[in-house]
């Protein structure tokens, strides 16, 4: 009953969308329209990228924002207007194709070039053109996306949470968490101490030289794709991809899977697509990682190299944790549960995944960060 209910509303707000579209476009009351292109993955035969085509939010940060501010900026990335139907056409590596939004604005492509991209870079852009609605008057539209192509050199890659692992947002302390996200922004938000040069490291592996290609995998919504880039720009923590949620309605219905589900799938989805490189996996204890990770490891015997969980609750979620770490033992992966990041570098040092000379710096870069956040 509640399926169908929940499905007959995602349906309504589907039809309403796309009256309220059609009487902006008849009277002209379409705002400026503008092409999301959120970091991409892929391999040299085939390249993945996302985006969404929106109405102008006007969203941007400041280092000095207020509360109050932060409040009604981000307000505006959950009242975000999505186009669809909206064509979009792409053209990369030789090739040139179209593809069409859907319900929530959202599209995604899959380019297979025309020949095998190069091996010795990373980046691969993908050009972007909003070829219809827009706009009365409005010129032409377009945003340049990217594409993480992983090097042959690469000795691993590394999957991260982010809410709790990277950034403090006490996820699992409602009021908190809300009041961290709702009246912060990128440069008032805070990392875990020592966390941008350990990922540094990570990226940089044993020899200190390498590219270990670093992905970002959180239940957080798309709507916060910009806020999270801004972060991990400001605080220098490592590019790479981030794989969020769709909290929107679809016309099946409210898209709101548990954290789990989605967190899984974006695992496996990176395990397929790169089916010979292992994998560090990084989270936290606040919510079901060491659960998730340990049900990847059994099903992806060999796979994963190693995995951290940093602590942030109770002594009762501990000994769970702890528990969990001993059966993921048995199968040959070791699982540490940490209190802070230098535990985790030192571990990481001794089994050959960073350059031992990158701990000193790990420990300074504990030591700024934990002065506080960027004036």
């Amino acid at each position: 009953m509640l399926t169908r209910v929940v499905a007959g509303a995602g349906g309504l707000k589907q039809r309403f969308d796309e009256l309220r579209l059609g009487v902006k476009l008849r009277y002209g009351w379409l705002d400026p329209v503008e092409i999301h292109a959120y970091r991409g993955h892929g391999t040299p035969e085939v390249l993945y990228l996302k985006g969404r085509v929106l109405e102008e939010r006007e969203v941007g940060g400041a280092v000095t924002d207020t509360g109050l501010r932060n409040l009604r900026v981000m307000a505006r990335r959950f009242r975000s207007d999505e186009i669809q139907r909206a064509r979009v056409r792409a053209r990369c590596a030789g090739v040139e194709q179209e593809v069409v939004t859907d319900g929530e604005g959202f599209f995604d492509l899959r380019i297979v070039p025309s020949a095998p991209l190069e091996r010795d870079q990373v980046w691969h852009d993908v050009e972007l053109e909003l070829l219809g609605p827009k706009a009365r008057g409005q010129g032409p539209v377009g945003a340049t996306g990217q594409v993480l192509v992983p090097p042959p050199d690469a000795a691993f890659g590394v999957i991260s949470d982010i809410d709790d692992t990277i950034v403090r947002t006490s996820a699992f302390n409602t009021l908190t968490m809300l009041r961290i996200v709702f009246l912060s922004n990128a440069y008032t938000r805070l990392p875990f101490e020592g966390v941008a040069a350990f990922y540094q490291a990570l990226q940089e592996g044993d020899s200190g030289a390498r590219f270990n290609p670093i992905f970002y995998v959180s239940s957080s919504p798309w709507n916060l794709y910009d806020l999270l880039v801004e972060f991990l720009d400001v605080h220098e923590i490592p590019t790479g991809p981030l794989f969020l949620k769709d909290l929107g309605f679809a016309g099946t219905g409210f898209q709101l899977g548990g954290h789990q589900a989605h967190k899984r799938r974006q695992i496996e989805l990176l395990l397929a697509t790169y089916d010979t490189l292992p994998f560090i996996l990084i989270g936290d204890s606040g919510q079901e990682d060491p659960e998730i990770y340990r049900q990847v490891v059994r099903d992806y015997p060999g796979r994963i190299l190693g995995i951290y969980i940093r602590n942030v609750t109770a002594e009762s979620r501990r000994r769970a944790v702890e528990a969990v770490a001993a059966e993921v033992g048995t199968l040959g992966v070791p699982m540490l549960l940490v209190e802070d990041t230098v535990a985790a570098a030192v571990h990481a040092a001794e089994r050959g995944f960073i350059h031992p000379a990158s701990l000193p710096l790990i420990r300074a870069n504990r030591a700024e960060d934990a002065r506080g956040p960027v004036a």
